[in-house]
């Protein structure tokens, strides 16, 4: 029995599009999956970040990796980039789309422009990637989908002002359920992970320009620290993988607890 509950992780030959892989916790994902034994696609707008993290994938575990630039606002590039992924690996997988950007802005200051960017790449791009490789995956008849949204998507953060950034990432969590409910008939999961206070490279220069806002957040999580970004690597390893096949339109928080409160 218990070698073949450990086969269920098992991910070796599979093959995989990350977006926001530039980024901490999309890295650490795509390292995750390929010392796992993934072939991983590194979708960024920072070709730079990708090409760098794909040299050093393919010299710690032996599998492949590709680095391709995307926009993810534009339908085109991500037409052509998932193309070259299929055209390269021959199928699809999972995806993980972990690209995301934020802000902070009060509502009644805040900009048509500054808006519709959020919900552009948040929200607009999670779906026309998911429209993309979903398609792949409905002739597959088989894939599993990872959305990275927030624990933001479920609660107001405090004090910070981000209504723009939290309508955005509640919208992958329904947009999850939605796409979960209408594929499941074809054998593709879809789910989304909710971090909470990640420490990435982003958050960090964050808390050094202001300090008072981790002596803020910290009491409020009930583990007493801010996550690393390999903590959310084990969650996407379980809904990436065979483990996961009866778990669809979920939404698994990894916050420490934090909206526990």
């Amino acid at each position: 029995m218990r070698d073949s509950i450990k086969q269920l992780f098992n991910l070796d030959g599979k093959k995989a599009i990350i977006t926001g892989s530039g980024g901490g916790i999309g890295g650490a994902i795509a390292e995750g999956l390929a010392e796992f034994g993934v072939d991983t696609a590194l979708f960024d707008i920072n070709l730079e970040n990708i090409t760098r993290l794909k040299r050093e994938i393919e010299k710690k575990f032996s599998v492949r990796s590709l680095a391709i630039q995307v926009d993810v606002r534009v339908s085109e590039q991500i037409e052509a980039a998932v193309k070259r992924v299929v055209d390269e690996f021959r199928r699809i997988d999972i995806l993980v789309n972990c690209h995301g950007i934020g802000q902070w802005s009060p509502a009644e200051e805040m900009s048509k422009e500054d808006w519709k960017r959020m919900l552009d790449v948040n929200l607009t791009g999670v779906f026309l990637m998911c429209q993309a490789v979903g398609k792949i995956m409905i002739r597959q008849r088989s894939g599993k989908i990872i959305n990275i949204a927030s624990m933001s998507g479920r609660i107001a953060n405090k004090p910070q002002p981000q209504a723009h950034y939290n309508a955005s990432k509640a919208g992958v969590i329904m947009l999850t359920k939605s796409l979960a409910a209408e594929w499941a008939r074809y054998n593709v999961n879809v789910n989304s992970v909710s971090p909470g206070y990640t420490l990435t490279p982003l958050v960090k220069n964050l808390l050094k320009e202001k300090p008072q806002y981790a002596d803020l957040w910290r009491p409020l999580i009930p583990l007493g620290r801010f996550a690393e970004p390999k903590d959310i690597v084990g969650a996407v390893i379980f809904l990436s993988s065979d483990a996961a096949s009866y778990v669809t339109g979920h939404d698994l928080v990894v916050d420490g607890g934090y909206t526990i409160w």
